[in-house]
This record gives structure tokens, C-alpha cells and sequence, in this order.
């Protein structure tokens, strides 16, 4: 049976951790759905495969291409899309078609909203009353990297205090989650404490709901990874090694025989 968000929720209150990564093809996304992982994020980390330097240049139109190639792949996790930069922060009007846009045409469950700021929680807000489950994001908001940069976020009373009202916000706005990125751990395990929704982290600790990783990390494809994350295999060495035997065999008259 699909995953829900209601499903989500339900295990946060049994303490059933949630296992979540990116995808954004069709290969990559039956591969994740058949290994058992539940939730399957088509993030704007989608910057990376595309040759960005940051996530910034992502288009909607780039994000429901790849969404509709990681929905088509997956049969039991819940999908959920990131809004990319500036096609929800100009309006409410603007974070509605957008959202919109991505369930009807992805056939995606669900669309992520980076920052926990009083205009942002009102434009959740509205989302949620108009049917559009949403998932929450605050700490390092990798589309505000030009503000903030890439560091943790939350080391002080003061960075700490405004991220965990940010939570508490987005809870009361209605997201059925929130992704707590490069935060540290004592200040993602006090919202993952307060908060009735699951908390999915990022460089945040191990007492978080559940975790999440950019795939390209976890397989040793990326050219870099960040300090928080864990390769679990190296896919690239095995990848450069397994096109150079067959460049040497093709050179050398080996392949095809």
C-alpha cells in the first residue's frame, strides 16, 4: 500500500523511524521504492545532476520533468516535490499555482517549502486549507545560500530560538513534516520533542523522526559531499573503472566478440 502523510504522523507516535533520500529519475526511484525506503524527495538538490553551483537556477518546469520520471518509478513511498527558488515567495497566489501545478501534473502526494518566516508560514498556511500537503523545511535553507551560506545554522541562544519558533509555526500552519537541516543536535531533538509531526534530519543529529540524504551521497557519486553526510559505496570509482575496461577492450578489438 502507498505511504501517506497520515502514515507518517502515525509513526512518529509509535517511534518508527522514517527512511528518506532523493531521487530524480525513473531508474534511480524504482531502485529506492524496491530497497523500502518511504519517503522519496525530488529536491531541488536536482542543481547537482544539472551542473549548478547552487540550487538557485532549478526551474519548475525542470522539476516537474524529473518529478514525473521519479512518480512513474515508485510504487509504495510517498513522493514529495521541492518548490524551487522564487515560484512560491513572491505571493500566495504564486505558492499556489506552483504547488498546484506539481500534484496535477507530477501525480506527486506532496510539495516542500524552504524557511519558517510569519509570510512564509501564512503562505503554508493557505496551501494546506486549499488541499496541498506540505512539508516544512527550516535551519539551513540551501536556496537562501547567498544570506546564510552553507554552514550550520542555529549556534547561538538567539539563531536557536528562532529556528525552533519557525518549527513551531510551520507545526501550527498545518505541514505533516519538517526537515531540520545543519542544525545542531540538542536543538533538533528539542522541536522533534515539541512538535506532533515527524521531523526528517539532515545534518541534524540522530534524535530526529527520521533522516534523509541526498542520493548522489549516499551511492559516491557526488564530486563533493557535505560534512554530515555517509558514502556508503563509491559508484564513482566503480562507474570510471567499468568505462575505462570497456574503452580498453573496444580500443583493443576485445569488444564485441
Amino acid at each position: 500500500m502507498p505511504i501517506t502523510t497520515q502514515q507518517l504522523i502515525q509513526w512518529k507516535q509509535q517511534g518508527r523511524a522514517i527512511v528518506a533520500l532523493t531521487a530524480w529519475d525513473y531508474a534511480i526511484a524504482q531502485l529506492l521504492d524496491t530497497a523500502g525506503v518511504d519517503l522519496i524527495l525530488v529536491g531541488d538538490s536536482l542543481a547537482v545532476m544539472l551542473g549548478y553551483e547552487t540550487t538557485l537556477p532549478v526551474t519548475l518546469e525542470e522539476m516537474i520533468h524529473h518529478a514525473k520520471a521519479v512518480r512513474r518509478g515508485v510504487k509504495r513511498a510517498l513522493v514529495v516535490v521541492d518548490l524551487p527558488f522564487l515560484t512560491y515567495q513572491e505571493s500566495v497566489s504564486q505558492a499556489m499555482h506552483s504547488a498546484g501545478r506539481i500534484l496535477k501534473e507530477t501525480g506527486a502526494q506532496a510539495v516542500k517549502l524552504e524557511g519558517g518566516y510569519p509570510a512564509m508560514v501564512e503562505t503554508v498556511a493557505r496551501l494546506v486549507q486549499a488541499g496541498i500537503p506540505v512539508m516544512g523545511h527550516v535551519g539551513l535553507t540551501p536556496q537562501s545560500v547567498h544570506q546564510l551560506g552553507l554552514r550550520q545554522q542555529g549556534k547561538t541562544q538567539t539563531a536557536g530560538e528562532r529556528i525552533f519558533n519557525e518549527a513551531i509555526a510551520l507545526e501550527q500552519a498545518g505541514v505533516f513534516s519538517l526537515v531540520l537541516e545543519h542544525i545542531p543536535a540538542n536543538l533538533a531533538l528539542e522541536i522533534t520533542q515539541k512538535v506532533r509531526v515527524p521531523t526528517i534530519g539532515i545534518g541534524a543529529g540522530v534524535d530526529c523522526d527520521g533522516q534523509v540524504l541526498v542520493t548522489s551521497d549516499v551511492l559516491g557519486l557526488s564530486e563533493k559531499q557535505p560534512p554530515f553526510a555517509k558514502v556508503y559505496t563509491n559508484l564513482r570509482e566503480q562507474i570510471t573503472n567499468a568505462v575505462q575496461s570497456y574503452a580498453l577492450e573496444v580500443r583493443g578489438g576485445q569488444f564485441p566478440n
